[in-house]
């Protein structure tokens, strides 16, 4: 990933007192609409203390962000980063950017080659940032992977995610040529605001991205990329 810059008065820190964890597990809460079980604060402090990353993200000593991660199978090399968010007030100012970055380093620090992580496959501004910004490949379509979910975010919807894998010192793997695009899946635009103001539309969406996805992997393509306009890329492994 490309070098980016930190703006002033942000820093990063560890998540070494209860005080800092419990204020983490209620930054996460309201970035995922007021529900503390994404995150308790039992559960972070636990993670925490065995020596996974879990930091939070500060504009000075105001806690905006946090980010949690935990090593997966030794032999993988690999770590899962299982979640990360920013209050709506600090978006789009690079700070994912940021926390990418530093995890990156503390995971290679640690001999750790690859990180994982899931997303929503209909929230666009997610996909062009772990696709097109990051880099990262994606391993497989998870349908309802985390089955019912009771926050802000996700309450109604089915939880189906797209898995990625970042491989942390290898070059970002390129948006496909228009060459190698053999189909493409649209997504919506805004898919939080159609949730809010037509939830029935919102949920046609997912089974069509749903069913478009699986039927092109079913064929034995491959999402190879992201195009803002166009959605997701498919190409021939």
């Amino acid at each position: 990933m490309a070098e980016t810059p930190t703006p002033p008065g942000i820093d990063i820190r560890f998540l070494d007192t209860v005080e800092e964890v419990h204020r983490a597990s209620a930054v996460l809460a309201e970035v995922w609409g007021g529900d503390r079980g994404g995150m308790p604060p039992n559960l972070l402090r636990a993670l925490a203390h065995a020596g996974n990353y879990a930091v939070g993200l500060y504009d000075e000593e105001r806690m905006v962000g946090a980010s949690v991660a935990f090593f997966a199978e030794p032999s993988a090399r690999s770590m899962h980063s299982h979640i990360t968010g920013v209050l709506a007030d600090h978006r789009s100012q690079g700070l994912g950017r940021v926390l990418k970055r530093h995890q990156q380093e503390w995971a290679l620090a640690r001999g750790v080659g690859h990180i994982t992580w899931t997303f929503d496959p209909l929230v666009a501004r997610n996909a062009h940032f772990n696709l097109r910004v990051l880099g990262t490949r994606v391993t497989e379509y998870l349908v309802n992977h985390y089955g019912p979910m009771d926050d802000g975010v996700n309450r109604g919807d089915e939880t189906d995610r797209i898995m990625v894998s970042w491989a942390l010192a290898a070059p970002p793997v390129p948006t496909p040529d228009d060459d190698r695009v053999v189909a493409s899946v649209e997504i919506p635009h805004d898919i939080e605001t159609m949730r809010r103001e037509a939830p029935t539309d919102a949920a046609a969406w997912r089974l069509r991205v749903r069913e478009a996805v699986l039927g092109y992997v079913a064929d034995g393509l491959a999402i190879g990329g992201f195009d803002d306009a166009r959605g997701y890329l498919f190409v021939r492994p």
